[in-house]
């Protein structure tokens, strides 16, 4: 097994880990799930950079990586939908409704983008990641990084204006990766209709 496919293994290990440090009740415990989160993401560019430029790219790797990257998005994104605080700290109940929203919004994207991608590749068409998409990806982390910091910070620091803007800015990001992933999900279904037809 090559480097690429090892770090991609890795990065699905520590999605358990970041789950189980989010969880666990100790001081700090949400920056050390945070930790978990950012080195896990930073694998995700690093298999893809390394795999490119030392052409390492496998069958193997083209399967599991995009499946761990669903996955470490997805439960972060989960796991923080199941602490109120989150989006009611200093919103109200409407922005725990809106952020839940946002997270379907996401799920419901990867899923039909990944339908249409199975489809192409069983008429062997490439479905390329698209610019909108990207952009979405940015976003999404720096929601999930923001909210993070946002947990840990509020159980030191409480409702401090710091803290306040923490969360806003992550609560904020949220919406543009959702606003985005309706973007992006409308241009992929316009792209690559046709291979509905195939």
């Amino acid at each position: 097994m090559n480097l690429p496919n090892k770090l991609t293994i890795a990065r699905m290990i520590m999605i358990p880990v970041f789950i189980l440090f989010f969880y666990l009740n100790f001081a700090g415990h949400y920056f050390v799930a945070l930790a978990v989160f950012a080195i896990a993401s930073f694998t995700d560019l690093l298999d893809g950079k390394i795999a490119r430029r030392y052409n390492l790219v496998t069958n193997l790797g083209k399967f599991l990586d995009p499946i761990a990257d669903k996955v470490l998005v997805s439960s972060a994104l989960i796991v923080i939908l199941t602490v109120p605080s989150y989006f009611t700290a200093f919103l109200g109940g409407w922005a725990m409704i809106v952020g839940g929203c946002c997270v379907v919004v996401i799920f419901a994207r990867e899923l039909i983008v990944s339908g249409f991608r199975m489809v192409a590749a069983d008429a062997g068409i490439v479905i390329a990641a698209d610019k909108i998409g990207k952009f979405k990806t940015v976003a999404q982390d720096i929601s999930i990084i923001m909210l993070l910091l946002f947990g840990g910070f509020y159980e030191i620091f409480g409702d401090a204006v710091g803290v306040q803007v923490v969360n806003y800015i992550g609560l904020i990001m949220l919406a543009t990766a959702a606003i985005l992933t309706v973007i992006s999900g409308i241009n992929y279904i316009v792209k690559n209709i046709a291979v509905l037809k195939v």
